[in-house]
């Protein structure tokens, strides 16, 4: 399978990114092509400039490439994420922060829960067998209650996922390819998992240990994270409910006939 690992990048993760993350998919590419996209959300720092200089001048590996994706202007997260996924090409795609916070070891462990029939796999702290440590309480605090509120929301559709806020993850190509989301913001990856649910993509779980940040500050302003979160969990409901529809019904019915389709090819003799 081709994988393509998408990082929204910070001055302050890049030399994190050289030493703890370029061992790994140098790892990964022995085995199987490896594309990795580093993406600059107009950052007014050096970003840009020590991202080429970091990894734009690497001697080349085979199986293994990078891209360089950079906004004129800061436009958010999800602006980011999604400026990656329309430029990976992978059969399977990962998305994780560049700060660390998910130990990038963990990488290939990641992978291997994407077993067939699932479409997306989670890290997830806040599963009975994951764990926090060092992230401060009233970050802890909103985050397990907002994945609380949508695992609310979400009961009946058999997935009984319990992080939903996390950004680092793996999906299938199709998963990308037909599932929109709107926000800029740091619901964006929020907002992509909940709607491939709706939509019939199954999600499994990955426990893992979510670490605090090692440098620099975050950027996330809490209370608008907040409102965009109870905004969309709104729009949740209601769907939900019959009321109004955050997903097209055939939209649905492709997903659930692709999966069904893929986990057949899978398990044939």
């Amino acid at each position: 399978m081709n994988i393509s690992i998408i990082v929204p990048c910070e001055e302050e993760g890049i030399e994190k990114l050289r030493e703890d993350f370029l061992p790994v998919v140098c790892e990964l590419a022995l085995s199987e092509p490896v594309e990795v996209i580093f993406v600059d959300d107009g950052s007014k720092d050096k970003t840009w400039d020590l991202l080429i200089q970091t990894f734009g001048k690497l001697e080349r590996q085979s199986g293994l490439t990078f891209k360089f994706e950079h906004h004129p202007v800061n436009r958010g997260l999800g602006a980011a994420i999604r400026t990656g996924l329309a430029a990976s090409g992978g059969d399977v795609v990962v998305t994780t922060d560049s700060d660390g916070t998910y130990r990038f070891t963990s990488i290939p462990t990641l992978l291997r829960y994407l077993k067939p029939g699932v479409d997306i796999v989670t890290a997830s702290p806040y599963h009975p067998e994951g764990a926090v440590v060092g992230v401060p309480g009233y970050r802890l605090l909103l985050s397990q209650g907002a994945s609380l509120l949508y695992r609310l929301i979400l009961a009946g559709l058999g997935m009984n996922v319990h992080t939903y806020t996390a950004l680092y993850r793996a999906y299938r190509r199709p998963v990308v390819d037909s599932v929109k989301f709107e926000s800029n913001g740091f619901l964006a990856g929020t907002e992509l998992m909940v709607k491939a649910m709706l939509m019939g993509y199954r999600v499994a779980e990955y426990p893992t240990v979510l670490y605090s940040r090692q440098h620099g500050i975050s950027k996330a302003k809490l209370a608008r994270i907040v409102r965009a979160h109870l905004s969309f969990q709104w729009k949740v409901l209601l769907h939900r409910l019959g009321v109004r529809p955050l997903v097209e019904r055939q939209s649905y019915v492709a997903a659930v006939n692709a999966r069904q389709a893929e986990t057949s090819a899978c398990t044939q003799p």
